[in-house]
């Protein structure tokens, strides 16, 4: 997922048509939780496909939700502007929080991503660092932290950000590369699977939760466009194509490896092979152009707030400390699906399902006017307030028991 910023410097003079609209949705949709999305119904079962595309319609009714806040008030402009609007600065703060702390951990999530893909490119890889022996997943997350580090100096990142809608382009390579494996490197679809895992139900959901957690982005998307009576089309449109994609990955990993899927797909696949070569290079290149975009809110938040934004010195301080403190937790907690996991049901549940229908009644008095809206409305509230307390419960605890091994 991708932030405000982002579409904030793609779009700098005039307005985006429906086809650019739908792009940037797509690209923001399909990010690097497709990775993890085999993982996730292998940890369901076939029927978290079910759940899959429920998450997808709920997803899209959310994101429709923010459109008509922003209707409410011509004054909205970004996903922070509702809550302030709904609940004054305390509803700013608050969607903030969630928001930037997202924003660090998906970063967080790419120095890890990163280093897996790499180990498995060049496993055996060590590193000697002042006589310091370092291991070669840790090696590589220091190596691409340094190699990311001068992009997160950068003040403007237009070239980066048109340099990343190359991820839906990338999804696509992925697809591509996991069926020609399938097909014809001799894997086979062969695995069948299990109808329901129930234990591992709630990681699925979380993982789902953070697939489909553009939200944050969705008010200021709908404020680029030329025509806004598009947004809810756009929304329609990219949701159920993400839902393909992510549906499709998802069914040829689980019948390609079943039960033994790892938490990136890339990862799973047979070494040496060109379609492996591709899947994992394209999977590499992807760290690079988002994370600078992603850290930007943050580092844009921090010096606006203490007015730093003025002396470049403190501002390269500032934004090498933030890339710092990400290694450090991609190194102590190096746990790429038990991480997207707590994301999801912690913070993407939140942004995406239980923010937007809090808002939304809070400004719209719908309780007053649609009995069959307000019943839709307060099912999610239920069932993302469930989800996000079991999820978090059972993500932490993985990760806590990860730890200790």
């Amino acid at each position: 997922m991708e932030l405000e910023s982002k579409i904030q410097l793609q779009v700098s003079n005039g307005g985006t048509n429906f086809f650019k609209t739908c792009f940037n949705v797509l690209n923001t949709l399909t990010g690097i939780g497709i990775l993890s999305m085999p993982y996730a119904v292998y940890q369901g079962g076939w029927f978290s496909i079910l759940v899959l595309i429920i998450f997808g319609v709920i997803s899209c009714y959310t994101a429709l939700l923010l459109e008509k806040c922003m209707n409410l008030n011509p004054k909205i402009k970004s996903y922070a502007d509702i809550g302030e609007v709904a609940f004054g600065y305390k509803g700013r703060a608050v969607i903030g929080i969630f928001i930037y702390l997202e924003a660090f951990l998906i970063c967080v999530e790419l120095l890890i991503l990163e280093a897996d893909n790499l180990e498995k490119l060049f496993p055996n890889m060590r590193f000697t660092v002042f006589g310091l022996r370092i291991g070669g997943k840790s090696g590589f997350v220091f190596l691409t932290a340094l190699a990311i580090l001068p992009t997160t100096w950068l003040r403007n990142l237009g070239a980066l950000a048109y340099i990343s809608v190359g991820g839906v382009l990338t999804s696509v390579i992925l697809i591509v590369c996991v069926m020609w494996v399938g097909e014809v490197d001799g894997v086979g679809f062969h695995e069948r699977g299990h109808v329901i895992h129930w234990t591992g139900l709630s990681t699925s959901m979380s993982i789902f939760a953070f697939c489909f957690s553009a939200h944050s982005l969705m008010p200021t998307i709908c404020t680029s466009m030329r025509d806004r009576k598009q947004f809810s089309k756009v929304v329609l449109v990219c949701f159920v194509i993400s839902t393909i994609i992510y549906g499709t990955i998802a069914v040829l990993g689980y019948m390609m490896f079943g039960d033994n899927l790892k938490s990136q797909i890339t990862l799973n696949l047979p070494k040496n092979t060109i379609s492996t070569k591709i899947a994992i290079y394209s999977t590499v290149i992807n760290p690079f152009t988002k994370y600078a975009i992603e850290i930007s809110p943050i580092t844009i938040a921090i010096e606006e707030k203490w007015n730093v934004c003025m002396s470049r010195s403190i501002s390269i301080i500032v934004r090498t400390t933030i890339v710092a403190s990400s290694v450090l937790v991609a190194l102590y907690i190096p746990f790429f699906a038990y991480i997207m996991a707590f994301i999801g049901a912690f913070l993407s549940v939140a942004i995406s399902l239980l923010f937007p229908c809090v808002c939304y009644l809070k400004m719209n008095k719908v309780h007053n006017k649609f009995e069959l809206e307000m019943m839709i409305i307060m099912g999610i509230l239920i069932i993302a307030t469930l989800i996000g307390i079991q999820g978090t419960y059972i993500s932490v605890g993985q990760i806590v028991n990860q730890m200790k091994h």
